[in-house]
């Protein structure tokens, strides 16, 4: 009799098998078994009971996993190529600064922590214009204008929404924010989004150098590292 695996109150008899094996997964073997029942002895009072060795044997199906290592797989892992920007290659990157005038207290801490960080980067100051505009809303379009002269491996964004009594902050926060997304889009150069939405003007002096940081040095870092994967990784 062909050996056989106990399981439960039968015994499993394997027939036959036959395996299916996959690109992706390891190789999966199905196999038919015979089930025979095992003698389960009972006792009742003095009286022991047990089932008929020749009780008709059942059929069934199962299924077993043969874990072999994917040659073909782990040598597709092995090409895989991971790109990434970095803040060590920024020296002949030139970059374009879009900064609101309106809250000018504000902006104008975020500018200057935005040029101090680009320095640090040793990016020259000869390769960083500003341009100013009246409002956070006019940031987007003067940031695609400036991604399709094709002049700058980045723009930055910079500008400061303050919530006031009316619902003018979310009209010019949410029309600032996709304008920038368009601006990106559309002139195929990285636009970054360093306009401040807050509530007061506590919370945006405390993002503008305060206790928060500095979020325009925090913005043109994320320049600097989208500059430098655009250019060395997805200049097509």
């Amino acid at each position: 009799m062909a050996a056989g695996v106990s399981f439960g109150d039968c015994y499993l008899l394997p027939r036959s098998s036959c395996s299916i094996p996959t690109n992706r997964h390891p190789s999966i073997s199905f196999s038919y078994f015979t089930c025979k029942p095992k003698k389960i002895p009972t006792k009742i009072g003095a009286t022991s009971l047990s089932l008929p060795s020749s009780q008709q044997a059942q059929q069934g199906f199962g299924f077993s996993i043969d874990r072999k290592p994917n040659k073909d797989l782990n040598a597709q892992m092995s090409a895989v190529r991971h790109l990434t920007g970095s803040l060590m290659a920024a020296e002949g990157l030139h970059f374009a600064i879009v900064v609101a005038r309106f809250n000018e207290i504000i902006t104008k801490q975020l500018l200057d922590g935005a040029v101090d960080t680009f320095k640090k980067y040793s990016v020259k100051e000869e390769d960083i214009d500003v341009v100013w505009v009246p409002g956070s809303f006019e940031i987007g379009v003067v940031a695609e204008k400036l991604g399709k002269s094709r002049k700058y491996q980045a723009i930055l964004c910079i500008g400061a929404v303050i919530r006031g009594d009316t619902s003018h902050y979310d009209a010019v926060a949410n029309s600032a924010a996709s304008g920038v997304l368009s601006a990106g889009l559309n002139s195929g150069v990285p636009c970054i989004f360093g306009v401040l939405t807050c509530d007061d003007m506590e919370q945006a002096l405390n993002r503008a150098g305060g206790k928060a940081g500095n979020k325009g040095a925090e913005a043109a870092l994320t320049a600097i590292e989208m500059a430098s994967l655009f250019e060395h990784h997805l200049k097509f």
